[in-house]
Formats: C-alpha cells, structure tokens, sequence
C-alpha cells in the first residue's frame, strides 16, 4: 500500500475534528452534523453506517469538497478543506479523491463506452492514459465492458466500471456514497469485493457510507454515525488459534469524545430497559453502567403510602 506524504502527512489519511454543518432555509436551521470527529488511517478500509438523516452523506458531500462545514477541521490527505481556493478545489476533485455515486446514471455518460468513460478524467486533469484504463477494467473484472455503453452493462458492472473511472487518475481516497443502494444482495457482494480489491491492490484509502448494515462484513473497520455525531465503532480481526483454526473476531467500541460523551449503542439501552439516568460506577478497570431503580423504589415507596 501507499505510504507517500502531503506536508507529513501519511497520503490517504481522513482528519475530522468537531465538524459541524447547519443548514438554513426559511428561518429555520438545521443541525446535520454535531461535532463529529473520524480519524481514518492511510490505507484503510472504512464503513460509515447510519439511518436516513444521520449525517453521514453530509459528512461525505465535506469530504469530496462539494459542502463546506460550518465549524471544526477537516484535512484529508494533507489538503485543508476549509481553506481551499475554487483552482485547489478542482485539483482536489480531479487528483486527490475519487467519488463511486449510487446512481448508476450519475458516474457514466451513456453515449461513452466503458473505456471511454475511464479515459474522461484522465482527460480533464492531463493526458489520456488509455493502456491504464484497460489496466483497471481487467483488475476489476470488468475488460469486457470496455466497448459497452452503460446500456449494454448490468447494474453490477456499471458500479464495477464506476469504480474504474473513480480511480483513473490515481486519486489517494475513494469516497462511495451508497454503492449498492440500487443493486440486489449477490450483485451487491460483488461491488463491496470490488472495492476491497481496489483497497488492496491499489493502497487507496476506502470510505464507504451506507445505511446497509450487510457491508460491515466486508470492511475492516465500521465507524456508526448517530444525531450527527460518530457513536460506535466495530473493529474485525482475524485470529488463529493453537490448532491452526482461523476465527473472525468483532469487537464493539463507543466513541468518546473530548468533553466526556459517548452514546450507548441502542440495542444495548433496549435490551437493558435504559431510561432518562443511568447509575454509574467506577471500578478499578473499568466503569459499569446500571438501569436506574431509585426512581422505581421511590415511586413504588410512594404508592403504598
């Protein structure tokens, strides 16, 4: 994988500190991200999941440099976006990061062959790189839609080819916004395998925003975003044990952040019945977090009174 540097920074590393976006429109605001903070390694494969409404396509709109946040630090492969001009804006787009869209419509122009499609970035950014092109439709499986319109592909292929023109021009992070939103369950396996192979093979730096909770089982790492603030992490792993059996291990983390806050995952508050307060206690490894029951002894206490 890459390990080049902008101004010492790893290439493909996504800083976020306290982002926030508020959107104004008749007198009213609203609040889509909260003071989110992500931190994703160079090289790294990531999923940001969370329902309608979250912020998480806010957050990738921030990060592809088409939305400015109203608040907080956002640096991605070295660039400041919040201090870009419109010709490092450009150049950004054009070099820095590619952008997969879940509409199929939206990442190919229908009167282009799939090679075609490929060479136009390369196109608007320099010279044309046509045995590159090829290159990248062989490595994601899809050579044969060289010649093809996007009318004569599947959806899958359209997204596999999609993908091709995001990493035409070598960009240090792909940003996919809902690749599989439009595609059934085996089709969608193979786009998310496409992107880890990209991933892998080509050292870019991953981000993947989606509402479905399946793609978690292809990345490495799965940020939640909740009420515009990142709340849980999963971290898979692959372990071995003594007699050579190889086991995926999930763990679960809640985001702290620097005042102090964390946000219980919900299945957790649900299976507990977790209301309003919760008791806590500090104990030497670790802080335990309890169902209020005062206030249920009390009102009991008062009932029989």
């Amino acid at each position: 994988m890459s390990t080049s540097t902008v101004d010492g920074v790893p290439g493909g590393t996504i800083e976020c500190e306290d982002l926030v976006r508020i959107y104004s429109a008749e007198g009213i605001e609203v609040q889509a991200l909260q003071g989110l903070t992500l931190h994703v390694a160079a090289g790294d494969l990531v999923a940001v999941v969370g329902a309608s409404g979250s912020g998480k396509s806010t957050l990738l709109t921030i990060l592809s440099g088409l939305d400015t946040p109203t608040a907080g630090r956002a640096r991605v492969a070295g660039t400041d976006l919040l201090t870009m001009s419109q010709a490092q804006r450009v150049h950004y787009q054009r070099r820095t990061v590619g952008f997969v869209w879940q509409q199929t419509s939206r990442n190919l122009l229908p009167y282009l062959t799939g090679a075609e499609n490929v060479c136009l970035p390369m196109a608007l950014a320099g010279p044309v790189d046509s045995a590159r092109a090829e290159e990248l439709l062989d490595l994601l499986g899809v050579a044969h839609c060289g010649d093809k319109r996007p009318e004569q592909m599947s959806g899958g292929e359209q997204q596999r080819v999609a993908i091709a023109v995001a990493a035409a021009n070598t960009p240090q992070v792909l940003l996919a916004d809902e690749p599989t939103g439009e595609l059934d369950e085996a089709t969608s396996a193979e786009v998310l395998e496409t992107l880890r192979h990209v991933n892998a093979e080509l050292g870019m730096t991953v981000l993947i925003v989606t509402h479905d909770p399946t793609v978690s089982e292809h990345v490495r790492r799965t940020v939640q975003i909740r009420d515009g603030r990142t709340s849980t992490e999963v971290l898979r792993r692959r372990e071995t044990d003594e007699h050579g059996a190889e086991r995926h291990v999930a763990e679960e983390f809640a985001v702290l952040d620097r005042v102090g806050r964390m946000q219980l995952p919900q299945d957790f508050v649900a299976a507990l019945d977790l209301k309003d307060r919760v008791r806590l206690a500090l104990e030497p490894d670790h802080v335990g977090v309890w169902r209020d029951e005062t206030r249920e002894r009390q009102r009991h206490e008062g009932g029989e009174r």
